[in-house]
């Protein structure tokens, strides 16, 4: 798990797994720029719709959580270590 929150393109993930991360960054980082290729890639990597739509609603619920618990300033439990840190 620490590999994929260190740099993902170089964790040793499965075809499916690499197509969500590279989903997952665009969705997060660049959603206006989403189309229906980005759909085709992770149909080739062999999700179907109701996967790559659960996919969708799960990591726009991150993205939705995250950006609240920013804006109101709450901080993580102290035993719970960041993302990438053994």
């Amino acid at each position: 798990m620490h590999a994929i929150a260190r740099d993902w393109r170089t964790a040793q993930l499965s075809a499916i797994d690499r197509a969500l991360c590279a989903y997952a960054e665009k969705l997060t980082l660049h959603a206006s720029k989403m189309d229906e290729a980005d759909i085709e890639t992770l149909r080739r990597a062999g999700l179907d719709d109701t996967a790559i739509h659960d996919a969708t609603q799960i990591i726009g619920f991150f993205n939705y959580i995250n950006r609240v618990a920013d804006a109101l300033g709450v901080e993580r439990e102290e035993s719970i270590l960041p993302w990438g840190e053994d």
